[in-house]
């Protein structure tokens, strides 16, 4: 699966560690890497803090990964081209923040996103990458138990 870290995530240990904790976020893939490796999942990350390397780099995953787990930071409150780049390429899609958008201002509460995204899982921290990562399991594991289930020509 691909985890995609957005804008500003890449300060994660320096900005606001009030909000978003202390945890780098060299420290935050290595334990969403020993998190998928325990249920037996192949990760790759990517961090950008330009929208368009983001779709760029969903496009060219689309036939590689089964799945997305994606922290868009501020982009999913305004991005209709993110929105519409994880609808273009068909995978299922969660959508991560580590901190709870609930609370916060209002314009944080709309993601144009989740419409698109199997779940929104928000305000646990690392919490909410690890949940992300299982909830898409749950998801990839159900459709494959179905097939394998399907009667064979």
């Amino acid at each position: 699966m691909l985890v995609v870290h957005g804008p500003n995530l890449n300060l994660l240990g320096e900005r606001s560690p009030d909000v978003y904790g202390s945890q780098t976020l060299e420290e935050l893939n290595a334990q969403i890497q020993r998190h998928a490796e325990a249920r037996g999942v192949a990760v790759e990350f990517f961090q950008s803090n330009h929208e368009g390397a983001i779709l760029d780099r969903l496009h060219e995953a689309r036939r590689r990964v089964d799945g997305l787990v994606i922290n868009p930071g501020a982009l999913a409150h305004y991005s209709y081209a993110l929105r519409d780049a994880i609808e273009a390429i068909g995978l299922p899609a969660v959508e991560v923040h580590l901190s709870n958008v609930q609370e916060r201002e209002p314009f944080r509460r709309v993601s144009v996103l989740a419409p698109v995204c199997l779940a929104q899982i928000h305000g646990k921290g690392v919490q909410s990458y690890l949940d992300g990562i299982d909830r898409l399991l749950s998801h990839l594991r159900g459709v494959q138990a179905l097939d394998s289930d399907s009667p064979t020509a």
